[in-house]
């Protein structure tokens, strides 16, 4: 299966374009319907840029899909100036290939954006979603490839992670869609060499520096010579296979709170430890939605709790919230 081929399978499966403003009628097909008639779906989609293999790879995509799908494609691009005139080289490229195809063409220049990943990641996306609101987009789509879940996976199992951090990367969540999810990058790359796309290489992603950096660069090369030369696609198939028993826990505990409105210890107790675990994780992202997510040890404190035989009261805080237990009560809200 060709590439382009392989983007539309994953479009219907994951169901990644939605009927937007600019579709031509119709309802949304199902994952196991035919690719006929996915002329009528699109949207208006934000394309984050960086001039990259896999970001480049996946506008040259979107742009052939034009001819299927009623897309409306807007490229964002983010120069941090870290690398200097590599980034402004950058920059210049997603200028040429916004040039080239006609699409509207959105850039943030970063002064001070320091080196941490995490500050980097929340400039970037905050970026895309001013740009979303800006041009009333339905959806952001960036170029998360099968390697990149990968490291995400093992970086997420070496620093500690149940079940739902395995899911890790997904190919939609809420509105940031990730078509390339289950294409490794050297598919990307013969894709680019067959087309003679031009694209730009971030030395710093060669080096050591970053946690990321080190897991691809030196612990994958070495698990593949010394015991699996596919770990990558093993575990993007772990990843796969552990989001789907996630998604069912995540729905039961769904369904459960809503018919338990209030929390009891006895009826918490009775749970199979996966749903109960589940439960307190939803129960305490109601009340705090920005919490990214809540760490094993997080939940084992309120697990002490509701395991407790002591009568008295008793109450912790996590992460600006109160939880408390009275008799067979648990209760859990915001500080203020």
């Amino acid at each position: 299966m060709n590439l382009v081929k392989k983007i539309q399978e994953n479009i219907f499966r994951y169901e990644l374009f939605r009927r937007g403003a600019s579709a031509k009628g119709g309802s949304q097909p199902k994952a196991d319907q035919p690719l006929a008639g996915a002329e009528k779906y699109g949207g208006k989609i934000v394309v984050g840029v960086s001039g990259g293999p896999d970001s480049v790879c996946l506008l040259h995509v979107l742009h052939e899909l034009q001819k299927k799908y009623d897309l409306e494609l807007i490229i964002a691009h983010v120069n941090y100036g870290l690398r200097g005139k590599d980034s402004e080289k950058d920059e210049q490229l997603v200028k040429k290939l916004a040039d080239k195809y006609s699409f509207p063409f959105e850039i943030l220049k970063v002064e001070k954006a320091g080196k941490s990943e995490d500050r980097l990641r929340a400039i970037r996306y905050d970026f895309f979603e001013k740009v979303s609101r800006k041009y009333k987009a339905d959806a952001i789509t960036v170029g998360h490839n099968l390697n990149d879940q990968a490291e995400t996976v093992l970086m997420r199992i070496i620093r500690g992670t149940g079940l739902r951090g395995i899911g890790a990367i997904k190919f939609r969540n809420q509105n940031i869609i990730r078509p390339l999810l289950n294409v490794p990058r050297k598919e990307i790359l013969a894709y680019l060499r067959k087309n003679k796309i031009a694209y730009r290489i971030d030395k710093t992603n060669l080096g050591t520096d970053f946690t990321r950096n080190k897991i691809r660069n030196l612990l994958i090369p070495d698990i593949e010579k010394s015991f699996n030369p596919n770990i990558q696609e093993s575990l993007y198939k772990f990843s796969e296979s552990a989001t789907a028993d996630y998604d069912f826990i995540a729905w039961y505990a769904r369904e459960w709170l809503s018919t338990n409105k209030n929390l009891k210890a006895s009826a918490l107790n009775s749970l199979h430890p996966s749903i109960r675990r589940e439960v307190l994780r939803q129960t305490i992202e109601k009340h705090n939605p920005s919490l990214r997510e809540i760490e094993s040890a997080h939940i084992e404190e309120i697990l002490k709790i509701l395991k407790s035989n002591k009568n008295k009261r008793q109450q912790i805080t996590l992460k600006g919230l109160k939880i408390g237990r009275i008799g067979d009560k648990l209760t859990i809200s915001r500080i203020m």
